[in-house]
């Protein structure tokens, strides 16, 4: 495994790689869990070579966000991803990411409206452009990302389209602890009480997918639901429940064949975020 610590080192590099090799790509912004390892794995089915970055974007954390707080263990990330048999790590430095001068962003328009971008002022633009970059330093032909983050993979996908990116974005599920816990780097953040009680948010969209099941299409019905579950147990600051097209993230008030479930909330001091899809079978 190697570990490339420049942005000319991983351009060059890829460039020489993507002559004969296929390229699968995994940005993380590292402190790995099952779930990155899963996406991992995936790029590895896919592809000939498996790079994945670590770095910690400041660009989009919003003023009240703690940067530093972000945990970071690179050791521990690099013997996990050995395990995995990646075969490239790029762990950058933010000022060779964004050099001194650097004024540059990329805005998705639309899909930043909604979900966690109503509170999040700049967040998704500072995603956006922090990927965009990665897709221009590592040149991958396939990009693998988590549908817990939804509303950030669905950005992804249209700022692909748009601007004509030769890579394929490849959408992997969720991965959850047992009890349905979806796996995040800020789970660490979770006491054993809160964690318990974070358990709600699973099943609160369990709830959700069985009065879907049921024939429940009126979403005020089913958000009304999901808040009860939530409300349960006391230390769940609920920030929203949303019900929403599944590509254009706009809110529904009655359910076609298909809608999101996105849940935001806060449990003590951790922001969690976890999403569902309500289909017809």
């Amino acid at each position: 495994m190697r570990v490339v610590k420049t942005v000319r080192e991983m351009q060059a590099l890829s460039e020489t790689l993507r002559k004969e090799k296929r390229i699968g790509f995994v940005p993380t912004m590292g402190y790995l869990h099952e779930g990155h390892l899963a996406l991992v794995r995936k790029a590895r089915e896919i592809s000939d070579i498996v790079v994945v970055s670590i770095f910690v974007n400041p660009m989009q954390f919003g003023p009240a966000e703690d940067l530093s707080r972000y945990p970071r263990d690179f050791e521990r990330d690099a013997q996990l991803l050995e395990t995995e048999k990646t075969d490239i790590i790029f762990f950058p430095e933010a000022g060779d990411v964004y050099p001194e001068g650097y004024s540059t962003q990329v805005e998705v328009k639309g899909l930043e409206d909604y979900l966690c971008g109503k509170t999040r002022t700049g967040h998704f633009v500072g995603v956006a452009t922090v990927v965009n970059k990665l897709f221009n330093i590592v040149k991958p032909h396939y990009a693998v990302f988590g549908q817990k983050d939804y509303q950030q993979l669905k950005i992804i996908e249209k700022m692909v389209r748009d601007l004509n990116m030769d890579l394929e974005v490849v959408p992997y599920p969720t991965i959850r602890e047992a009890g349905g816990l979806a796996m995040s780097s800020r789970n660490t953040y979770l006491s054993p009480e809160e964690r318990e009680k974070a358990l709600l948010i699973y099943a609160s969209m369990k709830k959700a997918e069985e009065l879907f099941v049921r024939g429940e299409r009126n979403a005020s019905i089913i958000r009304e639901e999901v808040r009860k579950v939530l409300s349960l147990k006391e230390g769940i600051n609920i920030e929203y429940i949303s019900i929403s097209h599944a590509d254009t993230l706009k809110e529904l008030e009655e359910i076609p064949g298909k809608a999101l479930l996105a849940i935001a909330c806060r449990v003590g001091k951790t922001r969690l975020i976890d999403n569902t899809t309500l289909m017809e079978a």
